[in-house]
């Protein structure tokens, strides 16, 4: 039998999920909470297999509660039932331990499922927020002055302050060669046509703000 404790603030979704997951054969419900703090405390007495933690809730917090379970349980999976998938939501219920995510538009039947495979060590992660942390991981698209060098840079800085390459030179203690080889890139990588464009670009990007 797989032990389950079910915590939520609301007492009609409480006692509306228990009441479902009474049926399901192989779930056993060994305890239930209408707060944070108070179901962590639920699962140290009871040491379920499974908890189905809300996220929002007075007198301790789904994220809180869960980081201390984990702390005292660590082979217990939580899986949080909720309403929010925002940032501010999904990533700290993640790091705090969390193993599965699921909205509370879930079927019970989809509820149900979740807790077994919890169970048996398949973690469930609502569509939506799966979406939310593949956007939030992939690397953003790199912008073309990050692939200037330091060097590079300082020439861009002394472009947009409306310097010559005999003044660039004369400032930066490089030869003239050397100045017309670092503009030459430059414009190339940023993939502009004269000096001019270049420190518009500069301005645009707020370089001269670092």
């Amino acid at each position: 039998m797989i032990k389950v404790v079910v915590v939520d603030d609301h007492e009609i979704v409480r006692k509306g999920v228990i009441a479902y997951l009474k049926t399901e054969p192989g779930l056993e419900i060994v305890g239930e909470a209408s707060n944070g703090m108070q179901g962590a405390k639920v699962v140290r007495e009871t040491d379920p297999d499974v908890v189905l933690m809300d996220l929002i809730m007075e007198n301790g917090t789904g994220i809180e509660a869960t980081r201390e379970i984990m702390g005292s349980n660590p082979s217990c999976k939580v899986i949080i039932l909720t309403s929010y998938y925002d940032d501010e939501q999904v990533f700290p219920a993640l790091e705090a331990g969390a193993y599965s995510y699921m909205l509370k538009t879930s079927s019970a039947d989809e509820i149900a499922a979740a807790i077994k495979k919890a169970a048996d060590g398949e973690p469930v992660i609502e569509p939506k927020v799966a979406s939310k942390m593949m956007t939030s991981f992939r690397p953003s698209e790199a912008k073309p002055h990050e692939q200037l060098t330091e060097r590079e840079l300082e020439v861009l800085m002394c472009i947009g302050d409306g310097l010559t390459n005999q003044e660039i030179s004369e400032q930066l203690y490089i030869g003239i060669k050397t100045v017309k080889t670092h503009v030459s890139n430059i414009l190339s990588k940023l993939e502009v046509h004269d000096r001019t464009q270049a420190a518009v670009y500069a301005h645009k990007n707020g370089l001269f703000q670092k």
